[in-house]
């Protein structure tokens, strides 16, 4: 009969009387070996065509007391010609391997085993052949390779340009010792203020105080000379400002104000008054109408501002500190509810660009220091436009 349950396209194999003999089948294609298969009770013997053979002799070997039926064994064969048949054998069993690959058995199955209904061959794609050529590499742009490209051998680089320079090796000479900062105050700082005035790079009086402003003046000198923009004057700065500078005058280190002085109010030309004038920007401590020393202030802003008429000095506090800001307020000298005159450290570094919470601020702490030793309790202050 045909089998039909396990794909194969070739017949079953002739049962030449051998009882028990199981497995034993016919390739599709491949000779079976005439009266070979007359043993009875060889039990599992498989191989090719049903043959149990001696693999070193060529010959059938029927099992022990078997009675022989069927047609009569070929005689034993030469040793060439059992070779050639195995051979034979071999590649047969090779054809049914790349058979069942072709048709998409699953690896391992025994013939005749039932499996899964198969798609059709139009739907279904065919299982690689194994003699089929590998797909030829993707082109090089779609995946960027990280192999680095090989170097050009010595006959094919191209020569190095001639005009070339060879990079500049670090210099070993330790970086320039720095003089001044932001933070500093010294009279070396005001007289680097007043030189700084004399060639247009600070556009006010000296202070005495390195802030914010000093620093960008530093800055702004520094890169037109083509020195390191730091903001900090350290010892090659300072050397080449001295060297287009003259000494600045006591009038150049020390003036009154930055502005020149209001006309005083005539509340403030007699006794000992603090005459504030909001106008000019200044503070003018005068005695009976002469003035003894000025200073610049500033004032606060339109959301805190500093309270206008006269009042009294009525106590002083040399290192006060704001218990509403927690801000130093040194040599205050209060004359309304919290409002004082006293040093700000802040209009020293800043300038007019900030504003008080109210209080008069003086940016130069000499002045103020000198103000408050010379004002007593119940001087007179007037704050006016």
């Amino acid at each position: 009969m045909t089998d039909t349950g396990n794909g194969w396209g070739g017949r079953a194999a002739r049962d030449s009387g051998a009882s028990g003999a199981s497995g034993v089948s016919e390739v599709s294609g491949v000779s079976e070996v005439s009266g070979a298969s007359g043993v009875s009770g060889a039990s599992g013997a498989s191989g090719v065509a049903g043959v149990s053979e001696d693999l070193g002799a060529g010959r059938v070997e029927p099992s022990p007391g078997a009675r022989r039926s069927g047609p009569v064994p070929r005689p034993r064969l030469p040793h060439s010609a059992a070779s050639r048949l195995r051979a034979r054998r071999v590649t047969a069993v090779s054809v049914v391997a790349l058979a069942a690959l072709a048709t998409g058995c699953e690896p391992g199955a025994a013939p005749g085993a039932q499996t899964a209904p198969q798609q059709p061959p139009a739907t279904r794609p065919a299982a690689p052949s194994p003699t089929r050529t590998a797909p030829a590499p993707a082109p090089a742009t779609a995946k960027p390779s990280t192999v680095p490209p090989p170097r050009p051998s010595a006959s094919t680089a191209a020569p190095a340009p001639t005009t070339a320079r060879p990079a500049p090796e670090p210099s070993a000479s330790p970086p320039a010792r720095v003089l001044m900062r932001t933070g500093s105050e010294n009279d070396r700082v005001r007289e680097l203020q007043a030189r700084l005035r004399q060639i247009g790079h600070f556009g006010r009086n000296p202070t005495g105080y390195y802030g914010s402003v000093t620093a960008d003046s530093v800055r702004s000198f520094q890169a037109k000379r083509g020195l390191a923009t730091t903001g900090s004057t350290d010892e090659v700065t300072w050397k080449r400002l001295l060297a287009m500078t003259r000494t600045p005058s006591g009038a150049e280190l020390r003036p009154p104000t930055e502005r020149p002085l209001a006309t005083p109010d005539k509340r403030c030309l007699t006794g000992r008054v603090l005459c504030i004038s909001k106008s000019s920007r200044t503070l003018a401590w005068m005695i009976d109408g002469r003035v003894v020393s000025a200073m610049d202030v500033r004032f606060g802003s339109e959301y805190t501002p500093t309270r206008e008429g006269e009042f009294k000095v009525f106590w002083k506090s040399r290192d006060h500190v704001s218990t509403l800001y927690d801000t130093p307020m040194p040599y205050a000298l209060f004359f309304s509810g919290g409002q004082a005159v006293h040093y700000s450290a802040d209009f020293a570094a800043n300038g007019y660009g900030g504003a008080s919470h109210g209080c008069v601020n003086v940016r130069d702490k000499k002045k103020i220091a000198a103000l408050f030793d010379q004002v007593k309790n119940n001087d007179k202050v007037v704050v006016f436009r």
